[in-house]
C-alpha cells in the first residue's frame, strides 16, 4: 500500500461524497447570487468575464478546502481516539492502531492540512479567513466530544453542516437563509446517520465511559431520536424548496433523498444491526450525490 493510499484510507476518503454535494449546491447558490447582483448593478462585458473567470478559481479553491478540513477533522479523530480503537475489535484495523500509519506521521498530516485549509480560505476572501479558524476549531472539537456528552453527533453534524453556508460566502460574502436551510438540513441528516453508525457500538462505549445516544437511551430509543432528526432533515429542504422558488427537478431530488431516508430505517432495527454500513454508506451516499444533482440541475435551468 502506497503512502497516498494509506492516509486516504485514514481519513475514510470515500466518505467525502456525504459533504461535498451539499458544497455544491452552497456554492452554485451563490453563483446564481452572484449573476442576480450582476443584472442588478448593470455589471457587464469583459470585467464581468474577469469576475465570472475568478469564480471558477473559488470553486476549486472551495474544493480544496473541503478536502483539507474533512482531512484534518478525520485525521485527528483518529489521532485522538486511537487507544480506543486499539481496544474496539470493529477499529483494531485502522491505519494507527494496526501500526501502518505512526501517530505522531498522523498528526503531522493533521496540521499540514489544517494549515492549507487556512491558506485557502485566506485566497477566497477576508470574512471566509476569519470564519476558517471558527469552521477548524468546530470540526476538530467534534473528536472530543464523545468523552462527555451523548449530544457528540449533532457536533459531527455542525461540523458537515459548514459545507453549503461556507461555499455560498466563498462566492457572496454574505450569509443568506437559503443556504443556511441547507446547513440546517445538513446537522439533522449527518447526526441522525451518525447515531444509527453508533450502535454498533453500544456495548463498546459503555464500558469504556464513551458518549453516544445509542449508549445513553438504547438502540431501540436512538432510533426513534434519529427519525425524528431525518423528519426534520426533510422538513428544512422542503422549506428551502419553497423558499428558494425550485421547480420540478428540485422537487424530484427531494423525492429521492427523503425516499433513502426512510429506506435506511426500515432496514436497521434494534435487534438487528446487520445492514448498518448499508443503511450508512450507501443510501446516504445516494441521497446526498443524487439529491445534488437534482438541485443543480434545477438551479442551471433558471
Amino acid at each position: 500500500m502506497t503512502a497516498v493510499k494509506r492516509y486516504l484510507s485514514l481519513v475514510k476518503f470515500s466518505h467525502t461524497i456525504f459533504a461535498m454535494p451539499f458544497a455544491l449546491i452552497g456554492f452554485f447558490l451563490g453563483y446564481q447570487a452572484w449573476i442576480r447582483m450582476q443584472h442588478e448593478s448593470g455589471f457587464s462585458g469583459f470585467g464581468n468575464f474577469i469576475i465570472a473567470d475568478k469564480l471558477w478559481i473559488k470553486f476549486m479553491l472551495v474544493i480544496l478546502c473541503m478536502i483539507f478540513a474533512r482531512s484534518a477533522a478525520m485525521g485527528f479523530n483518529r489521532y485522538l481516539d486511537r487507544s480506543f480503537d486499539a481496544l474496539n475489535p470493529r477499529t483494531a484495523i485502522r491505519e494507527i492502531p494496526a501500526g501502518i500509519i505512526h501517530a505522531n506521521s498522523a498528526l503531522i498530516f493533521v496540521i499540514l492540512n489544517a494549515v492549507a485549509f487556512i491558506v485557502c480560505c485566506w485566497f477566497i476572501n477576508p470574512l471566509c479567513f476569519a470564519l476558517s479558524f471558527v469552521a477548524l476549531f468546530v470540526v476538530l472539537f467534534y473528536s472530543y466530544t464523545k468523552r462527555f456528552t451523548a449530544l457528540c453527533h449533532l457536533v459531527l453534524g455542525l461540523g458537515l453542516s459548514l459545507a453549503p453556508i461556507g461555499a455560498y460566502l466563498a462566492v457572496t460574502g454574505k450569509f443568506s437563509l437559503l443556504p443556511l436551510l441547507f446547513s440546517f438540513s445538513v446537522i439533522c441528516w449527518v447526526s441522525g446517520f451518525d447515531i444509527i453508525y453508533a450502535l454498533q457500538d453500544v456495548h463498546f462505549d459503555r464500558d469504556h465511559q464513551l458518549h453516544s445516544m445509542p449508549a445513553l437511551f438504547g438502540a431501540k430509543t436512538a432510533l426513534h431520536i434519529s427519525e425524528f432528526l431525518h423528519m426534520l432533515s426533510a422538513g428544512f429542504v422542503v422549506t428551502a424548496g419553497f423558499y428558494g422558488h425550485f421547480g420540478l427537478f428540485y422537487w424530484l431530488g427531494i423525492g429521492v433523498f427523503t425516499g433513502m431516508l426512510i429506506y435506511q430505517h426500515s432496514i436497521v432495527k434494534p435487534n438487528d444491526l446487520r445492514k448498518v454500513n448499508l443503511a450508512f454508506m450507501t443510501a446516504n451516499g445516494i441521497a446526498s450525490v443524487v439529491f445534488a444533482l437534482f438541485v443543480l440541475t434545477d438551479i442551471f435551468m433558471k
